[in-house]
């Protein structure tokens, strides 16, 4: 059976709920208070100051060292929000983060509510039993070149090199310590940045009986039978008290293929994995690297219907495809082959490596991506995206040559 790889469709407040983010005008002060001004969300410390005109252009000249004060200092987040609903009509209430740059203690009217140390998670913390008419929510940030550095020295079982980059880059050190973006500790095409923020949305969201927290796709092939199949794995927040039964419903209309299965969520987090066999007598039309053909997806439309009328409506797109790293033999070498062979054909790879098109997230736009990855896809057929830079900018508009 050869597995494929997919678009990740990660899912946020569908069905049976209401929202509200929290973008927008947040305050933002420094650890002792000495700074304090007007901090946009998404966004991040030093975009702040710069807007406020309290720093120059970071890019200018040797302002990349002149304003490393700017990482080393705590920062805090805060504004005060109304409670855009009746509480006491949902049964759970929750404080989302899609992305937090990186590490924070969150507080919601004083409390605790949890911690980040991981730039690419999304969280989500229960404020169900807190959240009043109007509060008071903080983002207290830790320096994450204090952070790296602690977590370097607390490490004592072996060596991670590189401690430091190299001296000409005037970056900072440990940044394998630390689960953010790599290159903003500098990197040898780019300054040291590693500044503080909330980099995605916040929202808070509330929701009955059930919630859809995670969706993805991932076709199959399975050489034997000569039979496509699609696994459809489902992530679900049970709020009720009770097993809840239903039914889910996937369709995939071109490939003349629906399938209809029982399932049951039981109280808590849980999952349900699916398995669609495609109609053998559809034609299904494999993807295809930039230059080797087509990039042909058929939309998938997946209805769960559960106890009471509750449903909840996901559509997507699937791409089917088979990958194969060949490692075998060379005949008078002693190494191994690696190449790729993509739908049963080797495939030459021409590639181009991605980097970041901006050192701070908010200032990269949907028109900056695009046209990147336009221009990229004129000449390449594989896209490597470097230094950890955040993949969720990438990957949307680069799937025409991945």
């Amino acid at each position: 059976v050869c597995r494929q790889t997919l678009l990740v469709y990660a899912v946020v407040s569908v069905g049976l709920g209401a929202a509200r983010s929290l973008r927008g005008s947040w305050r933002l002060r420094s650890a002792n208070g000495s700074v304090a001004l007007r901090g946009d969300v998404p966004g991040c410390v030093h975009s702040a100051l710069r807007r406020a005109g309290l720093i120059q252009d970071p890019y200018y000249r040797f302002n990349d060292v002149m304003y490393r004060w700017i990482s080393l200092d705590n920062w805090t987040y805060s504004r005060t929000f109304k409670t855009p609903f009746d509480v006491r009509k949902w049964q759970k209430v929750n404080l989302v983060f899609e992305g937090v740059d990186t590490v924070a203690e969150i507080l919601i009217n004083n409390i605790t509510i949890g911690r980040t140390d991981n730039m690419f998670n999304r969280y989500s913390f229960d404020i169900t039993r807190i959240i009043k008419e109007v509060n008071f929510v903080e983002v207290r940030f830790l320096s994450a070149i204090s952070y790296a550095a602690e977590q370097s020295r607390c490490h004592k079982g072996y060596r991670v090199p590189p401690a430091c980059p190299p001296p000409v880059q005037k970056g900072e050190c440990h940044a394998n310590f630390i689960r953010k973006e790599q290159c903003s500790f500098s990197w040898d095409w780019g300054p040291s940045f590693p500044t503080q923020g909330i980099w995605k949305d916040v929202r808070i969201e509330a929701y009955n009986h059930y919630h859809l927290i995670y969706f993805t796709l991932t076709p199959f092939f399975d050489k034997s039978a000569q039979q496509w199949s699609l696994q459809i794995e489902s992530i679900f927040d049970v709020v009720s008290s009770k097993q809840i039964s239903g039914l889910v419903t996937v369709s995939i209309p071109k490939l003349q293929t629906q399938q209809t299965f029982s399932v049951k969520l039981q109280p808590g987090e849980g999952s349900i994995v699916l398995l669609v066999n495609i109609n053998k007598s559809a034609t299904v039309e494999t993807w295809w690297p930039n230059g080797h053909g087509k990039q042909i997806g058929y939309y998938v439309a997946t209805v769960f219907t559960m106890e009471a009328g509750h449903k909840v409506e996901k559509f997507s797109k699937a791409y089917f495809r088979t990958i194969e790293l060949i490692q075998e033999p060379i005949s008078g070498s002693p190494g191994l082959s690696f190449y790729f062979r993509i739908n049963g054909r080797p495939i030459f790879m021409k590639g181009s490596n991605w980097i970041p098109a901006d050192s701070f997230q908010d200032r990269v736009t949907s028109d900056i991506t695009y046209l990147f990855s336009k221009k990229i896809c004129i000449f390449v057929n594989l896209k490597t995206v470097v230094a950890l830079f955040p993949f969720s900018v990438c990957c949307a508009t680069c799937h025409d040559c991945l």
